[in-house]
């Protein structure tokens, strides 16, 4: 049994691998090296990432490029919460892994791990296409030693975060995430 499960993941993760969609969500600075990296000098298609996606139904990797607000976050769980499984997330810049210049400001979300589960994190300002292209083949490294007797833990973690309990989708000690939008919390 052991051997059949093996070469199934063998040849699974080597094709989830060398296909990972991204989904175009660029919200400031960033967003500008994340199309560079696509553009003739880089050619993330090199990679298997051919062409960023539009609707989250056709990507399984969602790149959130920039900063964002408290206003902004639930539009990001949305989003999120549309992309099939198996899923990952690259934290693009020092704004989305921790609020970067704007962590002092009361509308800017202190890293997106704090929404959505984070695989990649890249913390520069702003990372070059180089550094992007890096963080994407750490990722397919990743996406090879996936096991599918380990996916249901994996997929059981991310859904924790989407949980309907009452109308509270993410709860912080920071910030609350409900159905009308963001709270902050005192």
């Amino acid at each position: 049994m052991n051997v059949i499960v093996t070469a199934i993941d063998y040849f699974l993760n080597w094709g989830r691998s060398n296909s990972v969609w991204p989904l175009t969500f660029a919200t400031s600075c960033c967003g500008i090296e994340m199309m560079q990296s696509t553009a003739s000098n880089y050619d993330m298609a090199r990679f298997g990432s051919e062409v960023f996606r539009a609707s989250p139904r056709q990507a399984d990797l969602l790149i959130c490029a920039g900063t964002i607000t408290h206003k902004m976050a639930p539009a990001l769980l949305k989003l999120y919460g549309q992309i099939a499984e198996p899923k990952y997330v690259i934290a693009m810049g020092a704004c989305a892994c921790g609020g970067g210049m704007f962590s002092d400001s009361y509308s800017v979300v202190n890293g997106i791990d704090k929404i959505i589960p984070v695989d990649i994190y890249l913390p520069m300002c702003p990372p070059k296409p180089e550094a992007l292209i890096d963080a994407l083949m750490k990722l397919q490294k990743n996406i090879r030693k996936e096991s599918i007797l380990n996916r249901a833990n994996f997929v059981s973690k991310h859904t924790s975060y989407l949980k309907h309990d009452g109308e509270i989708l993410v709860s912080d000690d920071d910030f609350q995430i409900n159905y009308l939008g963001v709270e902050k919390n005192d």
